[in-house]
């Protein structure tokens, strides 16, 4: 006599097996996850609500490079102009002017700026220790939490025409600095500034990526007769190259917002032939000029290039074996 087997159940009806129950058990576990660290996702949610506000939802804008925006009408009721406005800024001598000074900009912080965390990172790894060193970490981190409008005036206090710099040299053989104002000092000053105000903060990856180095590996290097460089350059820079690459690419993709605040603030005394950027092109031609389709179709243009620039130096890390930003 043979086994019948059981009726097979009607289509469109969920029957209770293993799936079910790995699926139950899932949910179960993230419900607890989720009450286990309530007070860890609390605490994000301001971070996370506001990229997603003004940095995800704000990409919906970008339609209006694509039309003749009107505030009055709206973004939807704004008629349709296609290309026009790219046409009409790539055809602006203004705008290829501003692009210029940004890339010479952004390429002077990229080659003079990014390597000083690093260094002081090394300094404050290898000869600082104690308290001197947790003194010295906590000066040179403490101006990243200064506002631009606190270090412009920090700097012209000292190197204004009024400034102390002059007031020490006047006072001394009456000869004077001309830094703030001076068109030839705009981009070295603008560096400077940047350094001052956020090598520190810079050197915290850096420091806590040397404490992952194995100091064995310093131990084993002198013993083979290694001085400090060949340390260096054989231990050390190896264990920090993951770091570098990754910080290396974020750095690009924001190549070209080379310090909108910080330029904003100084680019009346050293006039818009120097100091105009991309940013700054785009608020004065779309919040003073209410030009807002060209302005708009500026910052996609702004944007597309540091998409393109992550993208190919993301490509360039995985070449050279490194994990980059993403698989």
């Amino acid at each position: 006599m043979t086994k019948e087997s059981p009726p097979a159940a009607p289509p469109g009806t969920r029957t209770a097996g293993r799936g079910g129950d790995v699926g139950r058990t899932r949910r179960a576990g993230l419900r607890q996850r989720i009450r286990r660290d309530r007070t860890l996702l609390l605490l994000m949610a301001p971070g996370v609500l506001f990229f997603l506000v003004f940095q995800y939802l704000a990409l919906f804008g970008n339609v209006i490079a694509f039309k003749e925006y009107m505030p009055f009408l709206g973004v939807n009721a704004s008629p349709w102009v296609g290309l026009d406005n790219f046409r009409t800024l790539f055809g602006e001598e203004a705008f290829w002017h501003a692009a210029g000074n940004t890339v010479v900009l952004a390429l002077a912080q990229l080659f003079f700026y990014f390597p000083v965390p690093l260094a002081l990172a090394l300094l404050l790894h290898s000869l600082v220790q104690g308290r001197v060193r947790k003194f010295v970490q906590s000066v040179v981190y403490l101006p990243h939490f200064i506002s631009w409008v606190i270090i412009v005036a920090l700097f012209q206090q000292v190197l204004g025409a009024d400034g102390v710099l002059n007031g020490t040299l006047g006072g001394s053989d009456g000869h004077l600095v001309d830094v703030i104002g001076n068109p030839d000092l705009f981009k070295p000053l603008m560096v400077l500034e940047l350094i001052w105000k956020e090598c520190g903060w810079g050197t915290i990856i850096f420091l806590a990526a040397l404490h992952q180095v194995d100091e064995g590996l310093y131990e084993a290097a002198a013993l083979d007769g290694a001085g400090p460089w060949r340390r260096f350059w054989h231990v050390t820079l190896p264990g920090l190259r993951a770091v570098i690459f990754l910080l290396l690419i974020l750095r690009l993709g924001d190549i070209l917002s080379v310090g909108f605040e910080q330029i904003l603030l100084q680019r009346d005394a050293f006039g818009p032939d120097v100091a105009e950027v991309i940013d700054t092109y785009v608020f004065y031609h779309g919040i003073r000029d209410q030009n807002w389709g060209v302005a708009a179709a500026a910052a996609l243009f702004k944007g597309v290039i540091g998409a393109v620039l992550v993208f190919t130096a993301n490509k360039v890390a995985h070449r050279m074996g490194e994990q980059g930003v993403y698989r």
